[in-house]
């Protein structure tokens, strides 16, 4: 910094990623009351305990190696080369000195953390869908799986302005639809098919019981703090102070996102609150008023439109806000019925199914906008740039098909498949569900470790028909 206009930029910029991170532990405060408001009693202690400790163990292991990742496959490894080598990799090994106090760079930790957090959604996220049946160390082994490699890997390809998939496909995912939702989502539903349904779920003819939350109001309370934490993610993803002007001659600072491509707090605040709110009125409507997937709705509004909220008008974004928050309900009972599919939070269908949709009609709406700008250096390992268009300027451009091929490698290989294998290879091992008598009782009682240790009056109704199926085996 050798002057005090580069110091006041750098000092603002390493300022304003901290306080995206301080926010964004909203969005745990919010995950946690959320998945604690569905548990019943009888697993309230085990809930708690191991969704906190997944986040420490995250944590570790995105310090060791998942930054790293970050930087080093965007090229596509085994497609278009392997490991790239340069300045940035080099600064993300966990031995290297920008990895710790160093008055030379007052960045890395901050973008460090900012991306962290990501992580922590994902690992928050499986965690919710698998409450109840799933074994801690088999837990925290699939954590690691999806919240430090298989998420940060797809990033790599299409959440980097360089990546692969956003130079050659213009995959364009401003606020992670599908690099984190999508893929999330997927993961999700591999694991309830390899775990199958909790017990007493679906009685001998198919038919779908209730297991109602021990806490409604925490859930729905959760859902709330988990908006206010978005807007500490929907921030961390831009970048703050860009000069994103091609002439020499001019010189014009915005926030971008992480493509580099220009925007404006302003602009998403609109496109934000206006999904917000279409996927609330049409949550309600096809919920017919229930609270729980009222709200649930409005997260997949956010999530529905946010690869694209960085370009969106706000009523495009209320709109598809709605259409994904529609899509989430209807899907959500349509599997659980169709397939015997046990999610207790709905997470396949808010992050899974709306952030699918949300890629899918980004492709469409977005047609022939600028994913990113074109990289030069991508000519040297691909060839060429914008295989599926470029834009007059000849940045690789936005477009249905490269959207598609975005969804499927969020949702199906680096979300469903992935999981999917290491689910089975657990399961094969006999350590991925808990044993039924365990499940029965539940992991706080088997451990006597009860939340409520005088609370033998709440028992919830479904206990009864819980020990009934159990009678059958």
């Amino acid at each position: 910094m050798n002057n005090e206009l580069t110091a006041l930029t750098t000092i603002f910029t390493e300022f304003y990623y901290w306080v995206t991170v301080v926010m964004m532990f909203l969005i745990h405060a919010g995950l946690l009351a959320y998945e604690f408001g569905v548990t019943r009693p009888k697993n309230l202690n085990q809930t708690l305990v191991r969704h906190t400790m997944s986040l420490a163990l995250v944590t570790v292991t995105w310090f060791l190696f998942a930054w790293w990742i970050y930087w080093a496959f965007n090229n596509g490894p085994f497609l278009f080369g392997g490991v790239i080598s340069n300045a940035a990799t080099a600064a993300a090994l966990p031995w290297a000195e920008q990895m710790g106090p160093n008055f030379q760079d007052n960045i890395q930790g901050v973008f460090w953390a900012a991306f962290l957090l990501f992580s922590w959604v994902m690992s928050a996220i499986l965690s919710g869908v698998a409450i109840e049946r799933v074994r801690t160390g088999a837990f925290m082994i699939l954590s690691v799986l999806v919240g430090s490699i298989t998420w940060i890997w797809h990033a790599s390809w299409g959440w980097n302005a360089t990546g692969w998939t956003t130079q050659l496909l213009g995959y364009h995912d401003a606020y992670a639809s599908g690099v984190i939702h999508a893929i999330a989502g997927g993961a999700c539903l591999a694991l309830t098919i390899v775990l199958g349904p909790r017990i007493g779920k679906f009685g001998p003819n198919g038919e779908v019981r209730e297991i109602k939350p021990h806490n409604s109001f925490l859930s729905v309370l959760g859902l709330f703090i988990i908006y206010t934490g978005f807007w500490g993610f929907y921030a961390a993803c831009n970048i703050p102070i860009v000069d994103v002007s091609r002439d020499a001659e001019t010189v014009r600072f915005a926030a971008t996102t992480i493509y580099g491509t220009p925007t404006t707090l302003s602009a998403i605040t609109f496109n934000f609150l206006m999904s917000l709110a279409g996927g609330l009125m049409a949550a309600y409507v096809v919920s017919r008023g229930d609270p729980f997937w009222t709200l649930s709705g409005g997260l997949a509004g956010i999530i529905a439109a946010s690869a694209g909220n960085d370009l969106y008008h706000p009523l495009i974004a209320m709109f598809i806000g709605a259409s994904g928050a529609a899509i989430a309900f209807k899907l959500h009972h349509y599997v659980e019925r169709r397939f015997r599919i046990d999610d207790p939070v709905g997470a396949i269908a808010v992050h899974g199914y709306a952030g699918v949709w949300g890629l899918i009609v980004c492709g469409f709406v977005l047609w022939g906008y600028p994913a990113a700008p074109a990289a030069p250096d991508v000519q040297n390992w691909a060839g060429s740039v914008g295989w599926l268009g470029t834009t007059p300027a000849g940045d690789p451009a936005i477009n249905p098909i490269g959207m598609i091929i975005g969804a499927i490698l969020t949702f199906g290989l680096f979300g469903f498949l992935a999981t999917w294998v290491v689910a089975k290879v657990l399961q094969r091992m006999g350590i991925l569900r808990e044993p039924f008598e365990v499940e029965l009782a539940g992991a706080d009682t088997w451990h006597n470790r009860d939340i409520y240790p005088y609370g033998a009056g709440v028992v919830t109704e479904f206990e009864a028909v819980e020990r009934n199926e159990a009678a059958r085996f």
